[in-house]
């Protein structure tokens, strides 16, 4: 299915919200992985969300935490280490249980954008690194996005504006977010927002507001089960979700 940024916004405001999977099918699987990606997209998700930052060597890779301890069998700062190394480790997943579940090699974007690149599945790209406000690495990341046609199918989020900005000067036709804990309007000069779920009891018209001033708005809400009668109120056009499967069950029975 391919999507555009801009068709979300026509999309009718009774209609379902599209399905943004957060690190892939990562309540099932390693998070960050080509394996959960692949899993979401089975399960429905229209989008797929993923964060990206640099290492040692300059290359860009998935990877939420700034250390590889939490998701992989090995450890280490990613800003330290070589991809070499990083193709060394692989992810896991720890269950309550105990269980683990792993044997996934960490990607880099460039792969993550081949493996995404058929069907051209939009992207939401979190920088988790300040090494995106330098210019020189700013233009690194358009360069591997310009290389596989992906500038207009990825939006750049963060929770920190200089980093998105910085790489929209770069290359101005890349659509930016920003996600916020604290702010409940969606006054930012950006194309997409994400707002901590809960600044939406504050302000129950952020997507009507949102949606009027020509932006996406998603809530900061990986399990939001419980709340959907509450976005479907709202007119939420996109929800994030850790399980792609159980969101998009619980949707076709709230919209039957």
């Amino acid at each position: 299915m391919s999507l555009t940024w801009q068709s979300v916004l026509t999309r009718p405001r009774a209609a379902a919200p599209l399905l943004m999977a957060h690190r892939g099918s990562s309540d099932e699987l390693p998070e960050n992985t080509l394996a959960a990606f692949e899993r979401a997209r089975a399960q429905g998700a229209h989008v797929l969300e993923t964060d990206i930052r640099f290492t040692r060597d300059d290359e860009i890779i998935l990877m939420h935490d700034p250390t590889v301890e939490r998701t992989t069998n090995g450890a280490g700062v990613v800003a330290n280490m070589t991809l070499a190394e990083i193709k060394k480790l692989r992810a896991e997943r720890s269950f309550a249980s105990q269980q683990k579940l792993g044997a996934a090699e960490i990607p880099t974007l460039a792969e993550f954008l081949d493996a995404t690149r058929a069907d051209a599945v939009p992207l939401a790209l979190e920088l988790k690194d300040d090494r995106f406000i330098q210019t020189r690495d700013a233009e690194k990341l358009a360069r591997v996005l310009h290389a596989r046609d992906a500038l207009t199918r990825v939006v750049l989020l963060s929770f920190h504006a200089p980093r998105v900005k910085a790489c929209q000067r770069v290359a101005p036709e890349i659509p930016i977010g920003i996600i916020t804990l604290k702010n409940p309007f969606p006054l930012y000069d950006t194309e997409m927002m994400g707002p901590f779920y809960p600044l939406l009891y504050l302000n129950p018209f952020y997507f009507a507001w949102a949606r009027k001033r020509g932006k996406i708005a998603c809530p900061l809400d990986p399990a939001p089960e419980p709340r959907l009668a509450f976005y479907r109120r709202l007119g939420a056009p996109v929800l994030l979700t850790n399980h792609p499967a159980t969101t998009a069950d619980a949707l076709k029975r709230l919209y039957a």
